[in-house]
């Protein structure tokens, strides 16, 4: 396929891309439309504005992927699945840590996962502060857990915080599964490191993926280590996933090989496969949609224990 154009509101931005990538630049929507006669397009504008642009793209035939979070609201996530089944296109949610080959190495591993550990903590920069940090960094890991978990959300308890922006800047959040399992999630954005991490623990094994180093350990309890003993060892050898020797004889330390990519080149090829193959894409539609949902969810909650708490003029 061919890369036929770059749009932006600001046009010398979109020559600058055009000119480092040999292709046009186009000022707006329509003329893109008018003059590159796209095939599929990367609707990564801010959050308020997918709606519209993924409208003017699939009422012309174009495929799209749409960043996260797909949408501010559930109304209009709910408008663009519509659209995208009643003109036949290919839509595709950029939950990009989905195609962090850490996270596709964890995914053959899982059994019954019943306990996640979730950290995702950055340094402050002046990049999407139109959103919360929920809809901002926390939503990857959101995505990622119901992925591995596939059940349904029975509760969840929350706490966040402005720091540096009107919006929440640093958030905490327990959420409990039908199936039983328990998450804690913590995302910042105004934070002195920069760590992306997740932990989760299943039957008689414990699971370490590091997004950032695209990494995955596994310490596994021997089928005769399951009493007290292993169990000890193996919660003794959580945040130990440099080691080379486990804690105790009966935990066996692996570290499944994992073929690095780039996921933002991978979830553009699979996207890209999808179009040519009109196959279902990877990551669909009705999935950012359930991550968002959860993340505004998780918002609501947040803002009522600030109402709670005599926080909400912060909010």
């Amino acid at each position: 396929m061919e890369f036929v154009g770059v749009v932006d509101s600001n046009y010398a931005r979109a020559a600058q891309v055009a000119a480092e990538f040999g292709t046009q630049a186009f000022a707006s929507l329509p003329e893109l439309l008018q003059r590159g006669k796209p095939q599929a397009a990367s609707v990564a504008v801010p959050t308020q504005a997918h709606l519209q642009v993924m409208r003017g793209l699939v009422q012309n035939g174009v495929d799209v992927l749409v960043e996260k979070p797909i949408a501010p609201t559930l109304a209009d996530a709910d408008e663009m699945l519509h659209l995208a089944q009643q003109h036949g296109r290919i839509a595709q949610a950029g939950q990009l840590e989905r195609f962090n080959p850490a996270v596709r190495t964890t995914l053959p591993l899982l059994t019954k996962p019943m306990f996640f550990e979730v950290h995702r903590l950055s340094v402050f920069t002046p990049r999407s502060l139109d959103v919360d940090v929920v809809l901002d960094l926390m939503i990857h890991d959101i995505d990622v857990v119901l992925s591995f978990v596939q059940s349904r959300v029975k509760e969840i308890r929350a706490v966040g915080l402005p720091i540096l922006t009107p919006k929440v800047d640093i958030a905490n959040v327990r959420m409990e599964f039908d199936s039983g399992c328990v998450a804690n999630f913590t995302a910042s954005r105004v934070s002195t490191e920069r760590v992306r991490k997740l932990r989760f623990f299943q039957p008689q094994q414990y699971i370490s993926l590091d997004y950032t180093r695209q990494d995955v350990v596994t310490f596994t309890v021997s089928s005769n280590g399951a009493g007290s003993g292993g169990l000890s060892g193996l919660l003794a050898g959580m945040g130990e996933e440099d080691s080379e020797h486990p804690s105790s004889p009966q935990i066996k330390i692996a570290k499944p090989e994992v073929v690095r990519v780039e996921p933002l080149r991978a979830e553009l090829c699979a996207f890209l496969h999808s179009v040519v193959t009109r196959s279902s894409p990877v990551v669909p539609l009705d999935d950012g949609r359930r991550a968002l949902a959860v993340a505004l969810e998780i918002l609501e909650v947040i803002r009522q224990h600030s109402r709670n708490v005599n926080l909400d003029r912060l909010l």
